[in-house]
């Protein structure tokens, strides 16, 4: 590897509340790294908690977030190498006269295999990103993103930032 630990392991908790019912949102969340030094944000775990969306009578609603490296314009998927994480609630209702049926991803969000991390933040921050959709009520976000801050060496330094700015 090229880089260094040099600190414990951090937790670090986080929460966005939609501006509005079904509107995106996104919140910056500083890591106060020191770029002078070349650190790291090295990401060992992240647990997002999305409040449920609204049971209606044949409405499909759901709650999504993710957490990226970089700004986005709307939540992300696993597919964009920018995303660390991502949770989604749903409900489909559509063609029911009750509140349908629920659907919720229970699996882990971080692998349980034997990693030593899974994702690199070489920026000072890390966005989260939260939209619901048909649901008559604002929905948020909470989460926790646990790492530890680590020294890169020059040239991995600069590989991990040029990657992440370019793949915004």
């Amino acid at each position: 590897m090229g880089f260094k630990k040099t600190s414990d392991t951090i937790a670090i908790s986080f929460g966005l509340v939609e501006a509005g019912a079904n509107t995106y949102s996104q919140e910056e969340i500083a890591l106060q790294l020191d770029v002078l030094n070349n650190e790291i944000f090295v990401v060992l775990a992240i647990d997002l908690d999305v409040t449920p969306p609204d049971a209606l009578a044949t409405v499909n609603t759901q709650t999504k977030a993710s957490i990226s490296t970089t700004t986005q314009t709307a939540t992300q998927a696993l597919s964009n190498s920018n995303c660390l994480a991502t949770s989604l609630s749903a409900i489909r209702a559509a063609g029911f006269v009750d509140g349908g049926v629920s659907f919720e991803r229970l699996a882990a969000s971080t692998p349980t295999g034997d990693v030593d991390y899974i994702g690199l933040i070489s920026t000072n921050n890390f966005f989260v990103q939260l939209q619901g959709t048909g649901n008559l009520n604002p929905k948020n976000v909470t989460g926790r993103v646990w790492g530890y801050r680590a020294r890169a060496d020059a040239s991995t330094y600069a590989a991990l930032v040029q990657s992440e700015v370019l793949s915004a």
